[in-house]
């Protein structure tokens, strides 16, 4: 598992569909805390006919501990294309 932050990409600043052509780009799943406009923003991306390594949605209430603890859990139990062109939120339950 290889996590690159916001920060460390530069994508702090940088508008929803940047992000996700970025993060296709790279071929990473982005994990992100916005409920709001990423679903909106992944439909046009893919609707664009466009593919996504996916989006993991984590509710910024969740403790830190307990987000890693479901993003490891999804790690180890699936393969990384079991999540292409979906949008999940974590807890998974």
């Amino acid at each position: 598992m290889d996590f690159l932050s916001a920060s460390d990409a530069r994508l702090e600043g940088v508008p929803d569909p940047e992000v996700l052509a970025i993060a296709a780009g790279l071929d990473r799943i982005l994990v992100s805390h916005d409920f709001r406009t990423m679903p909106w923003h992944l439909a046009e991306f893919l609707a664009a006919g466009r593919s996504s390594p996916g989006v993991i949605l984590v509710p910024q209430k969740l403790p830190v501990v307990m987000a890693i603890a479901e993003l490891v859990l999804t790690w180890s139990a699936s393969e990384a294309e079991e999540w292409r062109n979906r949008i999940v939120r974590i807890p998974l339950a």
